[in-house]
């Protein structure tokens, strides 16, 4: 078990590590190189004497002089952290970038704290983090402890299972069968309320890569989420995973704020307006999830 995490470990480092010197890599609207600790194929540049009257966030930020970013550390492809090199990767986290230097901070003026699924909500009310950014669903339920910016992209919920899985093609083949998601996602929540199987085979951790080393243990029989997360995981280790069925859901991705903070939700879909109509959406999708082989549209803005 502990060479198959290890073997996790490393492939997902040398997907990271391939991406990024991947020869005709694209380059976001600024030039020059990231640091070490982002896609150094992707760089933003930064907003000078950005104003923003009325977001009692954004003059905490000013105030620290830095950004606090929510961020996901464990799906290839969206959010990654190696363990070895520190360094981070995917769509999500040049989302992150992105909005950071349109507000006018760069790399060294970014900290980013690691929030698991259940705690997104608490950890955004409390102004632990400025922003979250981190396949984060908006829905109804959750706008009503915080507010959202977006969406960004649009992912489905899938299944992913181990390559020779010849009994689960989709969701209505799960009965009987342990299915394993992440604690407070939607995902999980949408196996319980539709019984796609029996609450005794419902498995829950902290985070996805949790749930696929059960996979690849034999300890439970599908891992669901986001087609986009799956995608990536099924890219690390495609001679073990795939993914299966139709997606059975949408999942539109938002950036998780302040409840109150009308001014910064504004100015996030700005710039998230902005990166979609000069191209800069498309070239950080193709660098990072654009990868994994998920299909990749800009979605419309849904400003509040």
């Amino acid at each position: 078990m502990k060479i198959r995490k290890l073997a996790l470990g490393l492939l997902v480092g040398a997907l990271a590590l391939t991406a990024c010197g991947k020869e005709g890599a694209p380059t976001a609207p600024g030039g020059g190189s990231a640091p070490a600790g982002s896609d150094a194929a992707l760089t933003y540049p930064v907003a000078s004497n950005v104003a923003l009257t009325g977001s009692t966030t954004f003059d905490k930020i000013k105030q620290r002089g830095k950004l606090v970013l929510g961020i996901r550390e464990d799906q290839p492809g969206l959010g990654y952290k190696d363990a070895t090199t520190g360094k981070r990767s995917g769509f999500d986290v040049e989302i992150a970038r992105m909005v950071a230097a349109g507000l006018g901070y760069g790399d060294d003026k970014i900290e980013y704290k690691a929030v698991p699924s259940a705690a997104r909500e608490d950890t955004i009310s409390r102004g632990d983090i400025d922003y979250m950014v981190g396949t984060y669903t908006i829905n109804d339920n959750r706008k009503q402890r915080v507010s959202f910016a977006g969406p960004y992209f649009v992912a489905g919920q899938a299944l992913l299972v181990r390559k020779d899985e010849t009994a689960i093609t989709g969701k209505d083949t799960l009965k009987g069968k342990k299915v394993c998601s992440v604690t407070g996602s939607t995902p999980i929540q949408r196996v319980k309320d539709q019984g796609l199987t029996e609450p005794a085979n419902i498995v829950e951790f902290q985070t996805y890569s949790q749930c696929v080393d059960q996979l690849i243990s034999k300890q439970v029989d599908a891992v669901t989420t986001d087609d986009a997360i799956l995608k990536g995981f099924a890219a690390v280790q495609p001679e073990d995973l795939k993914v299966v069925g139709e997606p059975f859901s949408k999942e539109p991705y938002g950036i998780g704020l302040n409840k109150d903070d009308s001014a910064l939700r504004g100015k996030i879909n700005d710039l998230l307006q902005a990166a979609i109509d000069d191209g800069t959406w498309k070239k950080i999708y193709d660098g990072t999830l654009g990868k994994s082989g998920s299909p990749g549209t800009p979605p419309a803005l849904q400003r509040y």
